[in-house]
């Protein structure tokens, strides 16, 4: 496949913009970069846009070194991809992957000690995609009037599969056992990150409508920019 100079420019900007917001973030829960995912998702697509934040969120991974690096560097481009899926109606594989890793975490003896509500985001999430997917079906290149309704949900998904990889990575694969954690820090840390999730889903949300949507209705008015690229 040819790659022009254009989306190569395009990729390098967004993974440029995704380390830059890792790196400018403060302590608040996971990386300011949860904000650019799903409009890489809709412009990139699920492909091009899984490299680009995979790209940007290793960079800032190794300017900023974390001891906890690697849910980041996985669960970032992960969520950049569902929401890729997501625009261009693929709702399929997206329901394979929560199948994958919530089927995972049920079956996990931790898991399954762990509260219900904790992972209610996740839980709605999963409702929403194929609905989404529908919606984003009636997005045409012409007409960006749905937008406004379809960017936050879009981002919304893609913010709680971020949250869901970290969650499989976390107890499914037992990396908490690379850690050094012990089953009571985990449920600590568990909880207090569940109560956050919910802050930056609204949050995500709220940004994706006032800036994400109409950023994203800018983009699409460049002729020569394809959307989704991949």
């Amino acid at each position: 496949m040819r790659v022009s100079s254009k989306t190569i420019a395009v990729v390098s900007v967004f993974a440029a913009l995704h380390a830059v917001l890792y790196l400018w973030s403060v302590d608040l829960w996971r990386s300011w970069s949860i904000y650019l995912e799903p409009i890489e998702g809709v412009i990139l697509g699920p492909w091009v846009g899984f490299a680009s934040a995979f790209v940007g969120s290793l960079v800032a991974r190794f300017v900023k070194p974390s001891d906890v690096w690697m849910f980041g560097v996985i669960a970032e481009p992960v969520g950049v991809m569902v929401c890729g899926f997501i625009v261009k109606k693929q709702w399929q594989p997206v329901l394979a992957i929560y199948a994958l890793m919530l089927g995972s975490y049920f079956i996990h003896p931790f898991g399954r000690q762990l509260p219900l509500w904790a992972i209610l985001d996740i839980l709605v999430a999963l409702v929403l995609i194929f609905p989404v997917a529908l919606l984003c079906g009636k997005l045409s290149e012409e007409d960006s009037s749905i937008l406004p309704l379809t960017v936050p949900l879009i981002a919304f998904i893609g913010t709680v599969t971020d949250a869901l990889t970290r969650v499989f990575l976390l107890i499914p694969l037992d990396f908490y056992t690379v850690l050094g954690w012990s089953t009571e820090t985990v449920y600590n840390a568990f909880i207090l990150g569940a109560a956050n999730s919910f802050i930056e889903d609204i949050l995500v949300i709220i940004v994706s409508a006032m800036i994400g949507a109409p950023l994203i209705a800018a983009l699409r008015k460049i002729p020569e920019l394809k959307q989704p690229l991949s």
